[in-house]
């Protein structure tokens, strides 16, 4: 009786709503009790915002952020804007008013995301409950997802943007690389938007140009002028900000770091091969200030849970951060736990990188490779930004600067799974069931505890 309700549809569809539910509590929870002036250089990105409408402003003497594309910071300042001029409010009353709006904004960009993510995933396999719940409970597992989304963050844009894109990218696939002058001057619009969001977007963009080397020969040649033409349109919407980086600071990277020469030495091998006496505290300790500058302690922990405080405890104050002890010891529970979640997401990159080696090519694995071909870009392009500019302490280690390679993990994590559903569905509802269980472990690790 038991398995047969287990393998109920209606079971897993219950569990998606429940899943559902309890997020959009988080989001909400955390709107009423996150100020995003307490994020990651949040005075810098208020501080772009207020300038934003004098572009020329745009300088490093007002704002160190000011290499930073400004899609993200539009909205605010219109709203801004609107408030000072027409509401003839004062300047600190507008700002809480647009800190509003960016919180409230960010809450429905996460949920179109999460809408367009299933929209995609029921194009190549419609109807299938196991595959959604299985995305979602990976994804909803995601602690940085509550800390991008209640901060000020430009990241949230590549991520509703990408969203919208790899949907549109799966419609292309489903109708055999044809398509129509829309199809891809949607698709170039999204391109160039993503380009004005976050740098991180460009490593989006590689997987692109490297998929036609994986596609059906009489694909070929139409897939690789809807991708130069598309690009050729995201190009011509976003080039000017970066000539105007070129122009004015010298480069189109331009960054508020020194830049070196890339070099694996820039970094300490501590850096590389975090295995020392500092290592045992990913499972005792997982919060600032072990860890230093070691890549794979910090962003475990910071992806699961909050290695740097800004979400749980005091980060600028560490030596009395709020019941500091007692979330380092949680915080040490939730990184033990996520270790499941840790190995299907590992997993699924190898489905993924199975997929790609795949001769004979499903609609399936076409769309799986180019999630591969992602995450495999967004990984190392993160890798060289962290060795071309080092860090002494590794404060540029955040899983929310590099949410989006998460979020693909997401999309081979649910294949596996769903591999592991037609190979033993047992194993799957136990897997399933862990998961849930982690899920409802790690929710106080979601939930801002920032006072």
């Amino acid at each position: 009786m038991l398995k047969k309700i287990t393998n109920s549809p209606k079971t897993e569809q219950y569990l998606i709503y429940i899943l559902c539910l309890v997020i959009l509590f988080v989001l909400v929870f955390n709107i009423f009790n996150y100020d995003p002036i307490e994020g990651y250089d949040a005075t810098a990105h208020f501080a772009y915002v207020d300038v934003l409408p004098h572009l020329d402003n745009l300088l490093p003497e007002n704002t160190y952020e000011y290499f930073n594309p400004p899609l993200p910071y539009i909205f605010p300042s219109l709203v801004g804007i609107v408030c000072k001029n027409f509401l003839d409010k004062s300047y600190d009353a507008c700002k809480n008013i647009y800190i509003d709006s960016i919180q409230i904004l960010q809450f429905f960009m996460f949920l179109t995301s999460v809408y367009f993510y299933l929209k995609t995933l029921n194009l190549f396999n419609p109807g299938n409950n196991s595959l959604k719940l299985s995305f979602l409970i990976l994804l909803f597992l995601l602690t940085a997802n509550y800390k991008a989304f209640a901060m000020f963050r430009g990241e949230t844009y590549i991520i509703l943007l990408n969203s919208i894109l790899l949907y549109r990218f799966s419609r292309l696939i489903k109708n055999s690389f044809k398509w129509n002058n829309n199809d891809y001057l949607i698709f170039g619009i999204i391109i160039g938007l993503l380009a004005l969001s976050r740098q991180w977007a460009f490593l989006l963009f590689p997987p692109y140009f490297l998929l036609y080397l994986f596609l059906k020969n009489e694909n070929k040649t139409s897939y690789l002028n809807f991708i130069i033409y598309s690009f050729f349109v995201g190009f011509a919407i976003s080039s000017w900000w970066y000539f105007r980086l070129l122009f004015e600071f010298g480069s189109f990277t331009a960054f508020n770091l020194e830049t070196t020469k890339f070099s694996l030495l820039n970094q300490k091998l501590s850096f590389y091969f975090p295995f020392n006496s500092d290592a045992v505290f990913v499972f005792t300790k997982p919060i600032r200030s072990n860890f230093v500058n070691q890549f794979l302690p910090i962003i475990y922990s910071d992806l699961w849970g909050d290695y740097w405080g800004y979400f749980s405890f005091t980060s600028n104050k560490l030596d009395i951060g709020r019941n500091q002890s007692q979330i380092g010891n949680y915080l040490a529970r939730v990184n033990i736990v996520s270790l499941v979640p840790t190995f299907i997401l590992c997993a699924g990159v190898n489905y993924g990188f199975k997929a790609m080696k795949n001769k004979v090519k499903s609609e399936y694995d076409t769309f799986n490779t180019l999630i591969f071909l992602s995450i495999l870009s967004s990984f190392i392009g993160y890798l060289w930004f962290l060795i071309k500019y080092p860090s002494y302490n590794g404060n540029t280690i955040k899983a929310v600067y590099i949410l989006q390679l998460f979020h693909l993990m997401c999309f081979l994590g649910a294949s596996y799974l769903s591999k592991v559903k037609n190979f033993n569905n047992s194993r799957y509802l136990v897997l399933i069931g862990i998961l849930t269980l982690v899920f409802f472990h790690n929710v106080p690790a979601m939930l801002s505890h920032y006072q």
